[in-house]
């Protein structure tokens, strides 16, 4: 029997599901299911069950489950909460509209597309594809061909990315984040008109596009976005607080004809305005929704009340926000521990030094997680890891279908799709030996300006020395088209072809890349139709599979905005040094409260243990060392919220079991002999404790030397920090 005094006083309808097992405002915040409801939702107090239930809820009340729309950050979220609704209530949960807003976008866009011009056959892009795309119109523009200042690709698409994400014309944000470029803004801004007009011509679109198309859509058909807002009545929308400007004007737009929706996030925790985000979405939402009702939900069900209460102290300072305080009734009295280190070497070894205490007393190392502001700050943890022997995952990386080869192999399905995709013809025909990107452009122009690609590749007259390899390709197509075949049987046709192709390309290391070929098969088998595979592959690409390596005891180490969502039993926030954290080119206003954000994501992470640790000394990008103290976040916490641990370099910190602060000595190693650039030549064989065994290429003046690594390839590195050994 739930004791609750609330639920008592509430008369108990007659319900399939029990919303007994809610606390009273997330029982508020299931029922109240009519008007604008923001949910103020504290890390770790149960957001995606308020979510779940209020889904069941809705649809237990008599809501048509596709009139509702669930809006989430990743598909996996949306799934898995749609999931655990219908374990709630039914299966019929499983009909609610649930997806992320580029691929709700997709599937509106694909329906409606022709109110602005698109077939429904246009192809998605990535950043990878769009870089390419500048490529080219850099190219054949004839820009930046003698100057060597001129922005790479990859800075034209965050420019115009930019210009997107933060709704500002191209040429402000030039003005205001890349000042620098400002004598090149009437070519930026020519590449990014003729970027538009070869999307458009050739039926693509990138991530911005599908947001930005969704918004004209609801603005420029009223009829079109009557009948969306209409169908979807009922409006959920998870994590707001990581909303751009024009995702927010998509939820206002669609819900015109009423005002039910419901949005869940945490001001404390917009750490994205890099992507876009836009921390005041949240803040205003109250303004934009006349009549919202704002319910906070507080109550934490991770973490002790010590690691809260040094969590809300950190957000207590923040300028703006909506005030809530953590608590929780789970129990544990530990505080949270602020190590300094004389260097980063003696922040990292007391690292793995309480590691080893914390696995001894009962802690699996998958349950630990070092985080830190960036992917670098690790270097010197990772040095003494391998040294130690201490098995560990780096979260991020590339997705799957973000390497060459695989590119390679969904280019074949993306054609089939669509066949105006000349970034798609482009790479397949690149892939004919003596075939180069002239001959290639010449081709896909040609297939684009006609009505049959398989007929224009029949007919057209191949060079003498790529006639039989243009065969082959002809004879591919012809079998890829030859009749109505699932995407798994067009995969194996198109690997036939591929797989000597591949073998040529990548004859380096194709064997370790035929796993990912391998992987690509078993996705492909969970589809029926093409168009929708082409889709996830861009919207939602899965992750490198590491098979039974999952399933290993490894330590985490990541930034602080991978690990957003996680927990752990144990947290190390590592580099909380002045200068480091906050960033240096932090200033005082947004950017300093968002650095605030991100330390507050970081500490909520931890459910028992939690240590915050800095170095005492930095080196300087000229390799001098600088001395530095806290980080300004850590010195405007209270007194009492933490212990601090010793800062004598001879010591070492002690098992969390204890609450002794006497430490033994650690055991001195013998000094090495310092080697001398004498001691090497080129071909000499060396080991690394990270990067391996490898072999020396290049004696380069002063103390630094080129060495090539099996697995890490050509690094220089200096025999004053580098702790090589002569094979």
């Amino acid at each position: 029997m739930n004791n609750d005094p609330f639920i008592k006083s509430v008369e108990q309808p007659s319900d399939i599901i029990s919303l007994q097992e809610l606390n009273e405002p997330q029982y508020e915040a299931v029922t109240t299911t009519e008007g604008p409801v923001l949910v103020i939702a504290g890390a770790g107090s149960g957001k995606t069950r308020t979510l779940v239930y209020r889904v069941a809820h809705l649809v237990e009340k008599g809501v048509a489950p596709e009139s509702i729309l669930l809006l989430t950050f990743t598909r996996k979220a949306s799934q898995e909460m749609l999931w655990r609704a219908g374990r709630l209530l039914n299966e019929n949960c499983s009909r609610v509209l649930g997806g992320t807003f580029h691929g709700v976008a997709n599937m509106l866009l694909r329906r409606y597309g022709s109110q602005l011009g698109f077939g429904p056959s246009f192809t998605i892009i990535d950043r990878g594809d769009a870089e390419g795309i500048v490529n080219l119109l850099k190219s054949s523009l004839g820009l930046g061909k003698k100057d060597k200042r001129f922005p790479t690709k990859r800075a034209v698409i965050n420019m115009i990315s930019g210009s997107v994400n933060k709704s500002l014309d191209l040429e402000t944000l030039v003005e205001e984040q890349y000042g620098h470029l400002l004598d090149h803004l009437d070519d930026i801004k020519k590449l990014e008109k003729h970027y538009k007009e070869f999307k458009f011509d050739h039926g693509l679109m990138d991530y911005d596009d599908l947001l930005v198309n969704w918004k004209r859509l609801l603005e420029e058909s009223p009829e079109v976005q009557a009948t969306i807002s209409e169908r979807f009545s009922h409006i959920m929308v998870d994590e707001y607080q990581d909303t751009n400007l024009i995702q927010a004007d998509i939820v206002r737009l669609t819900a015109h004809t009423h005002d039910n929706v419901m949005v869940v996030g945490d001001d404390s925790q917009s750490i994205y305005s890099f992507r876009g985000a836009d921390f005041y979405n949240i803040m205003r939402f109250p303004k934009v929704f006349e009549g919202t009702k704002i319910i906070k939900l507080e109550e934490n069900y991770r973490s002790t009340q010590p690691i809260l209460s040094l969590t809300n102290d950190i957000i207590e300072h923040a300028a703006e926000k909506y005030t809530k305080t953590l608590f929780t009734s789970i129990e544990g009295d530990w505080r949270p521990k602020v190590f300094a280190g004389r260097d980063e070497r003696e922040e990292a070894s007391f690292i793995v030094c309480t590691i080893k205490d914390l696995m001894a007393s009962g802690t699996e190392l998958r349950d630990i997680a070092v985080l830190f502001r960036s992917g670098f700050h690790s270097y010197k943890l990772e040095l003494e890891l391998t040294a130690e022997s201490l098995d560990y995952e780096k979260r991020g990386g590339l997705k799957l279908t973000e390497s060459a080869h695989m590119k390679d192999m969904i280019a074949f399905m993306r054609v089939l799709v669509n066949p105006q995709d000349t970034l798609s013809w482009n790479r397949i025909l690149l892939q004919i030996e003596k075939v180069g990107p002239a001959t290639a452009q010449k081709i896909s122009n040609a297939i684009a300006g006609s009505e049959s690609s398989l007929r224009t590749l029949q007919s057209y007259p191949a060079g003498k020395a790529w006639k039989d390899s243009f065969g082959r390709l002809v004879k591919l197509f012809e079998d890829l088209l030859s009749g109505n075949q699932k995407p798994a049987a067009l995969y194996e046709i198109a690997l036939k072809y591929y797989q000597p192709v591949f073998e040529r390309l990548y004859s380096d290391d194709y064997p370790k890349r035929q796993k990912d070929l391998d992987q690509l098969k078993g996705i492909m088998e969970g589809y029926e139709e093409l168009q929708s595979f082409c889709d996830d592959t861009t919207l939602d690409p899965p992750e490198e599979s590491k098979g039974d390596e999952q399933s290993l005891d490894r330590l985490i180490l990541s930034t602080i905005h991978s690990s957003k969502g996680l927990e752990f039993e144990a947290v190390f926030v590592l580099g909380l040094a002045d200068g480091r954290f906050p960033h240096t080119s932090a200033v005082y206003g947004e950017q300093w409260e968002e650095e605030r954000r991100l330390l507050y994501v970081a500490a909520t992470r931890a459910k028992k243990y939690l240590y915050l640790t800095y170095p005492r000394q930095l080196m300087t990008p000229d390799r001098q060392f600088r001395r530095t103290g806290m980080s300004p976040f850590l010195n405007e916490l209270s007194g009492g919220l933490f212990e601090r641990v010793s800062e004598a370099p001879a010591e070492r910190f002690t098992s969390v079991t204890s609450h002794s602060t006497s430490y033994a000595p650690p055991v001195r190693k013998k000094k090495a002999k310092r080697l001398e650039m004498s001691d090497f030549s080129v071909g000499c064989k060396v080991s690394h404790p990270f990067f391996g065994n490898g072999s020396v290429k290049t004696l380069s003046k002063g103390r630094s030397l080129d060495i090539y690594f099996d697995r890490h390839g050509l690094k220089t590195l200096h025999l004053d920090y580098a702790k090589l050994t002569i094979l």
